[in-house]
C-alpha cells in the first residue's frame, strides 16, 4: 500500500517521456532553419590621402539574414556527440564610411551567400523529462559564392569561424526541437587588399588603403528538427 503512490507517480512520469530512446541511437539526422546577423570589425591603419582625407569604416546596424542547414549527429557517449551541419547563409552588411577631416560620408551594402560546413562538439546535460540543455562549440569554414562587384570594399571568398553556443533539446511526441543560439568569430582578415580593378579609380581605392584588416562575426538563432 505504501509503494502504490510511488509506483503510480513513476507510471505518470513514464507517460510524460516523449521519445525515451532517441538519445541512444548512434546516428541522428535532421535539418534546421534560422536567422542570423553578420558584423564586420574594422582595424584602420591611419592612411591619409594626398588631399588630406582620412577615412574610417564602421557597421552601425544589423540586418537579419536567413539560414538553412542539414544535420548529421554522431553519438560519442552519454553526454557528448559530434555534429556536422552543412548549409547556406544569406545575409548582408551595410557599411558606412566617414572622412574625419571633412565629415563626408559614403556607404556600401555588402551582400553575401555563404556555403558553410560547421563541425561542432555538443555536450548535453542530464535529461529532465522532455528537456535537455546543452553547450556546443566548434569551427565553421565558410565560402562566399555571391557575385563580387568592383565596389569600394571587396571581401574574400573564404573565412573560418570559431563558434560557441548553447541550446536545449525539447522532446516532442514525433521529433526533437532544438532552439540554439551560437556566436561565431572570424579568424582571418576578410578584406581583399589587392585591388587591380581599382588602379584607375583612386577615389574608390582609398577605402581599402585605409584598412589594416577586418574580421567577420555572426550571431545565429537556429531551430533544429531531429
Amino acid at each position: 500500500m505504501l509503494g502504490a503512490p510511488e509506483a503510480r507517480a513513476q507510471q505518470l512520469n513514464d507517460k510524460l517521456m516523449n521519445k525515451p530512446y532517441a538519445d541512444l541511437r548512434k546516428w541522428n539526422l535532421g535539418f534546421s532553419v534560422g536567422l542570423h546577423t553578420q558584423d564586420l570589425n574594422f582595424t584602420h591603419n591611419g592612411f591619409v590621402t594626398p588631399d588630406g582625407q582620412a577615412w574610417f569604416m564602421e557597421q552601425p546596424g544589423f540586418s537579419p539574414g536567413f539560414c538553412v542547414n542539414g544535420l548529421v549527429s554522431l553519438r560519442l557517449s552519454t553526454y557528448f556527440s559530434l555534429r556536422f551541419t552543412p548549409g547556406l547563409y544569406f545575409g548582408n552588411r551595410e557599411v558606412k564610411m566617414r572622412d574625419a577631416t571633412t565629415g563626408a560620408t559614403e556607404s556600401q551594402n555588402i551582400k553575401s551567400t555563404f556555403i558553410v560546413a560547421p563541425i561542432d562538439l555538443k555536450f548535453a546535460a542530464q535529461r529532465f523529462r522532455n528537456a535537455r540543455p546543452y553547450l556546443v562549440g566548434g569551427v565553421m569554414p565558410a565560402f562566399d559564392v555571391s557575385k563580387k562587384r568592383s565596389d569600394f570594399l571587396k571581401l574574400k571568398t573564404t573565412d573560418v569561424y570559431l563558434s560557441i553556443g548553447f541550446g536545449c533539446d525539447f522532446y516532442l511526441p514525433y521529433f526533437k526541437l532544438n532552439p540554439e543560439i551560437k556566436f561565431c568569430f572570424g579568424l582571418t582578415d576578410v578584406i581583399q587588399h589587392n585591388r587591380p580593378d581599382l588602379v584607375d579609380e583612386p577615389d574608390k581605392l582609398k577605402f581599402t588603403q585605409s584598412l589594416k584588416k577586418a574580421t567577420s562575426q555572426m550571431v545565429v538563432l537556429t531551430f533544429y528538427f531531429e
